[in-house]
């Protein structure tokens, strides 16, 4: 990994920019990307962003709360995870839920951001900042279900989406465009972590002058290499036993089809008998070597000491399965 200028995002995120005097950086990318002035007056703690005190979570969020009282839930996700879509929603909906206590009108639900930084290929699709949000359309005359005059003088929006939480998925792994537009420019910064010398969007000047590896104390640079070598460490596991579960899978579903092809083409046929047999031997192999291979870099990450959660994270198996490979371990 060659040396950058600057600390990467999702570093910042866990340590720098949860600092009020650097609240500008983040004011400047949330402005920049919701397309409206941002001015965060806090950052909040839930259950979902304390930090871990290992320092290899693969993953890195923090929770901030603008002057409008909304909620801008901001993750980096650094290693594919299958169910994201579904983790986003739960992230959100349990924001929605912690800020409003018990016997409040419902008029005071927070509206909630979740704004996610992914550095992997998540879903299909060609562009590289998506953003969702909930709106009722009629099944019959395709109209959208909007506000009452009351209500949107009541609530302060015009829009019934403006109530619901928001989705922003900024898709910017491999990310190498720079050019004059300010949300590209940003985009090019938590790719990269690197600033060309006219980078000018909203944010980016601070980051410039707050966000040099340079500056970092002596204890603080240790600890920032630590996390960079930890991340690539996971990475590395992680690709390795894919490999290892496609290599495996490949020669078992050789072996498999070759002897299953023999024994059915004995008794319907040998061409059609090697066939199926290979192909089917091939399917099963190749998913018996890759639950192999994932269950061996939850072994490795184990033996690290990553906690379960964040190894179902990084390889999708289920917290139960994960607690008795650490069983078999210690036993």
């Amino acid at each position: 990994m060659r040396d950058r200028t600057f600390i990467s995002f999702d570093w910042a995120l866990k340590r720098l920019l949860r600092d009020k005097a650097n609240f500008d950086v983040l004011e400047g990318f949330l402005s920049t990307l919701l397309n409206t002035q941002v001015t965060i007056s806090d950052l909040l703690e839930s259950e979902s962003n304390k930090e871990h005190k290992d320092g290899k979570q693969n993953r890195v969020d923090l929770l901030a709360k603008n002057s409008k009282g909304e909620m801008l839930l901001i993750e980096v996700q650094g290693e594919t995870e299958f169910a994201f879509f579904q983790r986003i929603l739960f992230g959100a909906s349990r924001l929605v839920t912690e800020y409003i206590d018990s016997g409040q009108n419902y008029e005071n639900v927070k509206k909630v951001y979740s704004i996610n930084i992914v550095y992997f290929d998540l879903g299909q699709g060609k562009d590289y900042v998506y953003h969702g949000k909930t709106e009722f359309r009629g099944i019959h005359y395709n109209d959208v279900l909007r506000l009452s005059p009351f209500q949107q003088q009541k609530f302060g929006f015009d829009e019934v989406y403006q109530l619901y939480p928001e989705y922003y998925i900024l898709k910017v792994n491999d990310f190498d465009r720079w050019s004059r537009t300010p949300l590209d420019q940003w985009l090019y910064f938590l790719a990269n972590s690197e600033l060309p010398d006219d980078a000018d969007a909203p944010g980016l000047l601070a980051a410039r002058q707050k966000m040099r590896v340079a500056q970092m104390s002596k204890e603080e640079h240790a600890a920032y290499r630590r996390y960079l070598d930890d991340r690539v460490i996971l990475q590395d596991q992680i690709l390795t036993a894919r490999g290892e579960g496609r290599a495996e899978g490949r020669a078992e579903g050789r072996a498999e089809g070759r002897a299953e092809g023999r024994a059915e083409g004995r008794a319907e046929g040998r061409v059609e008998g090697r066939a199926e047999g290979r192909v089917e031997g091939r399917a099963e192999g190749r998913a018996e070597g890759r639950v192999e291979g994932i269950q061996e870099t939850a072994r490795k990450m184990l033996e690290m000491g990553f906690d379960a959660g964040t190894i179902a994270q990084a390889t999708g198996l289920d917290t139960e399965l994960i607690n008795q490979l650490k069983q078999n371990q210690n036993d």
